[in-house]
């Protein structure tokens, strides 16, 4: 799945003017993050608005989801993030 696709099947839940997935296309991680959308959105009020690299740590800006499961999220970004520029550094 691509950024752009995966914003669009989750685009009840993107807050307005935010670009979500938009720059982070990892087809594996976003499908591993689609699994754990499946159940973010049963948590009544959830929204996210981005996930990204900043300052070389992951960061998921969300609503409702439990603390650790964003913790969660945010230590796959940087996983992918290293593995992906492990070669280049």
């Amino acid at each position: 799945m691509t950024a752009k696709e995966f914003n669009y099947k989750y685009r009840d839940y993107l807050e307005e003017g935010h670009y979500g997935a938009e720059g982070f296309d990892h087809p594996e991680f976003l499908d591993w993050l689609d699994l754990k959308f499946q159940k973010f959105i049963t948590y009544q009020g959830f929204t996210f608005s981005q996930i990204k690299i900043k300052f070389n740590q992951g960061r998921f800006y969300c609503k409702n989801v439990p603390s650790l499961e964003q913790l969660e999220v945010e230590r796959k970004i940087e996983d992918v993030w290293g593995n992906q520029w492990k070669d280049i550094k």
